[in-house]
């Protein structure tokens, strides 16, 4: 499984550009749960072939036709990104990309490091119009990232495709899983990454869904210190280091420069704020294989299919869509935290640890001011 949260794979506008309640800024779509790999951290517990009842080519192009409507208000249309399972699965992948292409739907692609990356498929992607794509490598050996993707030879294999996608001019975010047994492995990734290409490091801080409920999740406090190594790292590195369900991150790199005399005001004008707020259910949606609707892949509550509803109408008006968009309806330390309109906490760690999308992001240490509400 290869599903990331970024936008365009890395390519963020100002929030100024967004009204997050009329038009997410990214839609993952899971256009296959079929995978050659098979990830120790699978959010979508991918198979070898297709799951049965996959949305048709037809009904998918309907789709595109209905992200459409996003932008008749004036919204920017949103990013979409191709996942799976992978999406290099799906026979009809160049066609759904001409199609959205040719509705102005800007794609990024997000394929599995299998024997169907090869070079040639990496300057394929340049040709049909993708704009960048993602892969992951999750150890700095070979020996700990085959041991995660259960495939020998794939820590070769990502190394190779990114230098093939630098050679063709497509840009890559590189995905790093962070668990209780992987962080310390952090800056040995980061040296090997500074070797190569890339646009964008995304660290993924673990969600016990799928799969992923194998693996162990950091405690809050060694959180917190891989985040502020991260912030520290993202100052002299080649590349942007982001995150992905560690949205407390933003509150450690704004942190110092309030202390330092900046006003609210002047952060949220800057290039610090361009991903302030986006989190599951607000920016961004996610649509499964068989068409089903979620605030995000690892936030697997269905508020519908795109099969009978609109998906314009599923992200606006659907009531718990609603609620994660409102930081104030937050329980918890979230819903008191003077960040929360910037961060908000993962609400898909929360549901995942409590059952309740609206409670505190367990991971996230902090007592706001406000109070100390558990």
């Amino acid at each position: 499984m290869t599903t990331t949260h970024a936008a365009g794979i890395g390519s963020v506008r100002p929030n100024a550009d967004w009204a997050y309640d009329r038009a997410p800024m990214i839609i993952y779509w899971e256009l296959t749960n079929a995978c050659g790999l098979a990830c120790r951290h699978c959010r979508a517990t991918a198979m070898p072939e297709p799951a049965a009842g996959e949305l048709t080519t037809e009904q998918a192009i309907a789709v595109l036709d209905d992200i459409l409507g996003f932008s008749a208000d004036g919204e920017p249309l949103p990013h979409l990104v191709m996942t799976g399972g992978d999406p290099l699965k799906r026979t009809d992948l160049a066609e759904l990309v001409a199609a959205a292409t040719s509705r102005g739907i800007g794609v990024s692609l997000a394929p599995a490091v299998t024997p169907l990356l090869t070079k040639e498929k990496i300057f394929w992607m340049k040709e049909i119009g993708i704009q960048a794509i993602s892969l992951s490598l999750d150890a700095s050996n070979a020996e700990y990232h085959d041991g995660i993707r259960m495939v020998p030879g794939t820590f070769d294999a990502t190394l190779t495709a990114l230098d093939h996608a630098a050679e063709a001019g497509l840009p890559v975010q590189v995905n790093t899983l962070v668990t209780e047994t992987t962080a310390t492995d952090l800056p040995a990734v980061y040296e090997v990454l500074s070797q190569h290409t890339l646009m964008q490091w995304s660290l993924f801080f673990l969600i016990s869904i799928g799969r992923g409920s194998e693996l162990v999740e950091l405690s809050p406090g060694d959180a917190e210190h891989w985040l502020l190594w991260a912030a520290r790292t993202n100052r002299e590195a080649p590349f942007r280091v982001k995150t992905t369900e560690a949205m407390h991150y933003r509150r450690l790199i704004t942190t110092p420069m309030l202390r330092a005399g900046k006003s609210r005001a002047e952060i949220e004008a800057g290039p610090m704020s361009r991903g302030f707020g986006i989190r599951d259910g607000n920016g961004i949606v996610f649509i499964s294989n068989l068409g089903d609707v979620c605030p995000s892949g690892f936030l697997p509550i269905e508020i519908g299919n795109v099969k009978d509803t609109s998906l314009v109408t599923l992200y606006r008006d659907t009531e718990l869509m609603r609620s994660l968009r409102e930081p104030s309806s937050f329980t918890g330390r979230c819903g008191v935290c003077e960040f929360n309109t910037w961060c908000g906490g993962s609400r898909a760690r929360a549901y995942a640890w409590t059952g309740d999308p609206l409670e505190t992001d367990p991971l996230c240490p902090y007592q706001p001011a406000a109070g100390h509400s558990s």
